[in-house]
């Protein structure tokens, strides 16, 4: 909820101190770049270091980040700059806890049961999108919390968090072996490049949610610059997103193991693509709104797919190096929202959105081609 509830109110800011869709980007672009700085090492750290430790470490951080905004936006002292550095620490924290949180996953399931596992952690994130984006519209627009009131509610989520995380397991290291971190990365690269359908899902993920995830990025610029309409409305779309979710998560859960779920991913993945180009041809906000809906049920269904099958490919003892290059996709998220949104002031915001569609379903249309022995089972074996 915690987290939720800052990815709108910071996009909700950066709109209403610069009212560019630059700005938004430029956001982002921070998020990213500590994603990309800090992945890396997250991957490496959940392979050496006691992952709850880590998790409630980088929500504690997270938490603090949340009420510092909310107190200088309160005090009247919100300045962009701000945004800029709160996106970088979140997004640092992101990439220490990211890789831990899946690869703790599949230590507390066991890997009969990690396809499921999954699914299930991705719903549990999906539900709260349902309450948490429209929950922080509506406190962001009335006078009463307004977004510096928004930000601390999220802060407290954030801490209860922690609270949660500190009652886990100890989670021992896996990696007994003290190594270079940098040797440990590289050793994580060859890993994955010598595993051609694993290096290709890697690709296809990175380079999907790098393009069309960022329709999430200016989703404020097309409600409230184009479409006219207010803070609240940016929740609402949000939320639809989240229950889109919430519907194909339930579905996935059941299916997220051998050939079919290689199938599925592969479906939602074109689905996704062609739901960004839709999106950005939407003539209105209730048009806007069932599409949103239909791109968060396959978005998430690629997501949730995509990571568990690159998850039962992976041996334990580099489960932590290979979801940190998974997440490398939000990383890419991040980094491509402020090209994206400088472009987006040059050709148009709906031109922008429609060529990030288009990049996505290459990408997925390209992994489909290249995998089909994979995904028919013609040279499939089992890891």
């Amino acid at each position: 909820m915690g987290i939720q509830m800052q990815f709108l109110l910071r996009g909700l800011l950066a709109w209403d101190l610069t009212e560019r869709e630059g700005a938004l980007g430029a956001v982002y672009l921070m998020f990213g770049l500590g994603l990309l700085v800090f992945t890396p090492l997250g991957g490496v750290a959940a392979d050496r270091f006691n992952k709850k430790s880590l998790i409630a470490g980088a929500q504690a951080f997270i938490a603090l980040s949340a009420l510092f905004m909310g107190i200088a936006v309160i005090s009247g002292n919100g300045k962009f700059w701000m945004l800029l550095v709160s996106g970088a620490v979140q997004g640092a924290m992101f990439g220490l806890f990211g890789p831990a949180r899946i690869s703790f996953a599949a230590e507390l399931v066991g890997r009969e049961q990690l396809g499921n596992a999954i699914s299930l952690t991705s719903l549990s994130m999906s539900t709260t999108r349902i309450f948490a984006p429209s929950l922080a519209g509506v406190l962001a627009g009335v006078a009463l919390f307004g977004i510096g009131g928004a930000y601390i509610i999220a802060a407290l989520f954030s801490l209860g968090s922690v609270v949660l995380a500190l009652r886990l397991p100890s989670s021992p290291p896996i990696s007994k072996e003290k190594r270079n971190p940098i040797r440990e990365i590289i050793d994580g690269v060859r890993y994955v490049r010598e595993r051609p359908h694993l290096k290709r899902l890697v690709l296809t993920s990175v380079i999907s949610i790098m393009f069309g995830f960022n329709y999430t990025a200016f989703m404020p610029a097309l409600v409230e610059g184009i479409f006219g309409l207010g803070d609240s409305e940016v929740g609402f779309m949000s939320t639809a997103s989240a229950i889109g979710a919430v519907a194909i998560s339930a579905i996935v859960a059941s299916r997220a193991e051998g050939l079919v779920a290689r199938q599925i991913m592969v479906i939602c993945g074109i689905g996704f693509g062609i739901g960004v180009i839709i999106f950005g041809l939407s003539p209105s906000y209730w048009v806007a709104l069932i599409v949103v809906a239909v791109l968060g049920a396959c978005t998430t269904g690629f997501q949730t797919l995509s990571s568990s099958i690159s998850m039962s490919e992976t041996d334990s003892v580099h489960q932590g190096r290979v979801q940190s290059m998974m997440q490398l996709s939000w990383a890419g998220f991040g980094i491509a929202a402020a090209p994206l949104g400088a472009l987006a002031e040059v050709v148009g915001l709906r031109v922008t959105i429609v060529l990030m569609g288009i990049v996505t379903l290459l990408a997925v249309m390209t992994y489909w081609f290249t995998s089909r022995e994979e995904m028919t089972g013609s040279n499939h074996t089992s890891s």
